[in-house]
């Protein structure tokens, strides 16, 4: 059963009063430990895509399952338990809190959940992203990749079944992008995470198992390495 899936979903927004489809009946199926980029123009709805398959919006109609269950049958409470338990985000710009240590942005996403042995875990993920002697640093001391593991890290903290990605490697040189694209697809293996990459690079997406080409809201091709 795949973890996450989209059938026929549509997705309208609205501009100037007038309706504006991002997403136009596309369906997609992902399971877990495969590693999947997105790929195409600006505007094709890479990105809308990831919000829906995080439970961040919602189809206009046809249905997103997170764990065989729609998003759309959740209240409130379910849909911020399925973000935090089941989903990661990685940012284009790392999103990290400046005034906090590595260590603390990494544990910020277990302490909001109550997690109380959350010093252990978050030395274990710095380890996968082979950072654990820097969790004192803050972000302005670490490099750009540096800052993306953090992050990555962070992403990876609660264990979540979905790990998506927006750009990754957007704000980072071509040899520090590759370092963090072979990390995310290793990580993709050995947590059994199921990765989904938005991307303009073909060169990304070349480390992907699945490359999905997107058009207009559509899924104009889907090749598998």
């Amino acid at each position: 059963m795949p973890i996450l899936s989209l059938q026929g979903v549509t997705k309208d927004y609205f501009a100037d009063g007038q309706p504006v489809r991002a997403l136009n009946g596309l369906s997609l199926e992902v399971s877990r430990g495969e590693f999947v980029a997105l790929v195409g123009r600006s505007g094709c709805g890479k990105s809308t895509l990831l919000s829906l398959a995080g439970a961040m919006d919602f189809p206009s109609s046809g249905v997103v399952l997170i764990d065989d269950v729609a998003t759309t049958s959740l209240r409130d409470d379910a849909l911020a338990r399925i973000r935090r338990e089941k989903v990661g985000f990685i940012f284009q710009s790392f999103q990290l809190i400046h005034t906090l240590t590595v260590v603390e942005n990494v544990e910020l996403p277990l302490l909001l959940a109550g997690k109380k042995d959350a010093g252990a875990i978050v030395q274990q993920r710095l380890s996968w992203v082979e950072l654990e002697e820097l969790g004192g640093r803050l972000p302005h001391q670490l490099s750009g990749g540096q800052m993306q593991r953090v992050a990555i890290a962070r992403a990876l903290v609660q264990s979540p079944a979905i790990l998506l990605a927006d750009e990754p490697t957007g704000n980072l040189d071509t040899s520090t992008g590759n370092l963090i694209l072979e990390l995310l697809r290793r990580l993709t293996r050995e947590q059994n995470t199921a990765t989904i990459m938005a991307t303009h690079s073909l060169e990304a997406a070349a480390l992907a198992d699945v490359v999905v080409t997107m058009r207009d809201g559509e899924i104009a091709e889907i090749t598998r390495r």
